[in-house]
């Protein structure tokens, strides 16, 4: 046994605790005097007078001078000037596990009805780099969503990465609890990130139900808490769903919203004194945006299949994060306000939606099923006006008339109730009995 390296580690060793001094608070930042720390790190701010406080938590986001500029994970208000600030010399790290399957927790990993967390669990870094391009390897097979829409017209490949694009009400939050209770992946990791609190406790007991919540880790941020909170909500789902694609599994990985991320960071940018660009949103939410998505699809070991809700301002799909959004993502799914308002659900505009890896993973059979309904329900809603009017003379177009007999038998196929459940291989030969004449 060689001593002489444990004397080393002794000698080695720094058992100095430096503290810094709180300087002033502004909004949501708080500067401080010290310690040294690195941007990411996380402190302890003790509170002065109530000795029976715990200190609070926040993390180093930037600098002023020689001053530290720190945001707190949670409210604060028993924090005033002189109080100590302890760092901890580390970045935010989670307890992660098998055990945690079937909880409810929030941004650092701690139940959210107060119990104890479970035995055997191991802590794991919430910022992790997206896996190497070359280490990914190729999407070449499909994953039952079990949403007719999806499996049949909009395959969804095993690590792709889809955005949900939609304005409020239309039914994001819905479509998330089918996928959950009717995936066939192994394992759920569902992000609610700036939910209203009342809309965390109806979709854990009605959209995901006790048969999704049996194979699902929910992490919730809800729209009352710092915004560090809630950016932290979804780094800490992100590295939930990497420690289990570490382990093999198939994860799906559901985050609603990522709208509400970067509306997070907007705010803690413009706090550290970012200048605001398009739509008052910091250049830091186009940085983080493209790390935090990446880090989901395919790996050596598993796939992280993920859908991300984006929600769009008056159903301007073209307002900066949804552009920002789209073009990093695999694919998107337009829900259409349209059609749930007249009662289609789930209320995918096949036509505006896109899974960019369909063709390379389904058969060729299964392509021109897709392609042949998708053009009729295309042909019917270019004409839709002229057949709707009684403009339009049956035997005039051979297509239209097509379209005119198929496109309701389509849009009825489409139509799934919420507990609905079919599998990949029954909704192809649902669609091909539509198709080839049969109901």
């Amino acid at each position: 046994m060689n001593i002489e390296n444990y004397l080393n580690r002794i000698e080695e060793a720094d058992v100095y605790k430096r503290f810094g001094k709180i300087h002033r608070v502004v909004g949501i930042m708080i500067e401080s005097v010290g310690p040294a720390a690195n941007i990411g790190e996380v402190c302890y701010i003790h509170p002065g007078l109530n000795k029976g406080k715990k200190p609070v938590l926040a993390e180093v986001v930037g600098f002023n001078n020689e001053n530290i500029i720190l945001m707190p994970y949670n409210e604060v208000s028993e924090i005033g000037p002189g109080c100590l600030v302890e760092s901890t010399g580390k970045p935010l790290t989670v307890k992660i596990g098998r055990s945690l399957i079937g909880n409810v927790i929030d941004s650092l990993g701690k139940p959210l009805d107060g119990s104890e967390l479970p035995n055997g669990l191991s802590n794991y870094l919430t910022e992790q780099a997206p896996p190497n391009p070359m280490s990914r390897p190729t999407i070449n097979e499909p994953i039952q969503v079990g949403v007719k829409a999806i499996d049949s017209m909009l395959t969804v490949g095993r690590g792709q990465r889809i955005g949900l694009f939609a304005g409020s009400g239309v039914g994001k939050s819905t479509l998330l609890g089918m996928i959950a209770r009717n995936s066939k992946a192994d394992i759920n990791v569902i992000a609610l990130i700036g939910e209203r609190g009342r809309e965390v406790r109806e979709f854990i007991e009605k959209d995901l139900g006790q048969e999704g919540l049996h194979k699902s880790i929910v992490v919730v941020a809800t729209s009352d808490q710092p915004a560090l909170m809630r950016i932290k909500g979804a780094y800490t789902a992100t590295a939930i769903a990497e420690y289990f694609r570490e382990l093999g599994y198939n994860v799906n990985l559901m985050m609603d919203s990522v709208t509400r991320v970067a509306m997070a960071q907007r705010e803690v940018g413009l706090a550290t004194g970012e200048p605001p660009t398009t739509k008052g949103y910091t250049p830091s939410v186009f940085s983080i945006l493209p790390k935090l998505l990446e880090r989901a699809g395919t790996d050596k070991n598993g796939a992280i299949t993920a859908f991300y809700t984006v929600l769009v301002d008056g159903d301007d799909m073209n307002e900066p994060i949804a552009d920002t959004v789209r073009g990093i993502l695999d694919g998107h799914f337009v829900m259409d306000r349209k059609l749930a308002e007249q009662g289609q659900y789930p209320a995918i505009n096949i036509l505006k939606s896109i899974s960019r890896v369909m063709n390379q993973i389904v058969s060729s059979e299964h392509q021109e099923l897709a392609q042949r309904a998708r053009a009729l329900v295309a042909k019917y809603e270019d004409n839709r006006d002229l057949i709707q009017i009684g403009a339009y003379k049956r035997g005039t177009d051979h297509e239209i008339d097509q379209a005119i007999l198929y496109y309701p038998k389509i849009m009825t196929f489409l139509k799934q109730g919420v507990y609905e459940k079919l599998s990949l291989e029954e909704t192809i030969e649902n669609l091909r009995m539509v198709l080839n004449g049969g109901n």
